[in-house]
């Protein structure tokens, strides 16, 4: 698996979501169409453990939390970021997502939540903050950014 490959096997995600409003009814979209159990899911799922083991993705941070951007927004990626993060019972960092966020939650431990969720898709309007947490185990949580855009509190 390489960047290359990861950014065509998340293409129809980012197509699912241009030009739509970052809100609830896209979560609920998200999950009708890219469901846990449907083959996209689980693909994206082994993908980001095979580019893990790869090194190139989570390369940052330190055991518990490991993080990266993989993918820059450019015309091609309708102007989504798109980065993952390795958490193991943790509460992350604050910060605010001034053109909102669109997370898919990837439990490694069975039990896993992201911000209260299991495997599957929840957005942060825009203009929301946060400190992202994981629960009850070890989650990946990828996360596409409008713009790239991300503030963290200092």
């Amino acid at each position: 698996m390489t960047p290359e490959q990861f950014q065509s096997l998340m293409q129809p995600v980012m197509d699912a979501i241009k030009g739509k409003a970052i809100d609830q009814q896209l979560a609920e979209n998200l999950n009708n169409e890219f469901p846990p159990d449907s083959d996209a899911f689980k693909a994206i799922d082994a993908a980001c453990h095979e580019a893990i083991k790869a090194g190139w993705m989570c390369e940052h941070g330190s055991e518990g939390r490991r993080f990266g951007r993989v993918i820059e927004p450019s015309p091609e990626t309708h102007d989504l970021s798109v980065d993952v993060v390795q958490l193991t019972n943790i509460v992350g960092p604050h910060h605010s997502h001034p053109t909102g966020e669109i997370c898919m939650t990837l439990p490694v431990s069975p039990t896993a939540k992201f911000d209260g969720h299991g495997a599957g898709w929840c957005v942060n309007d825009p203009g929301s903050a946060h400190n992202p947490t994981v629960s009850d185990g070890e989650a990946l949580v990828l996360y596409l950014l409008p713009g790239g855009q991300i503030n963290f509190t200092k």
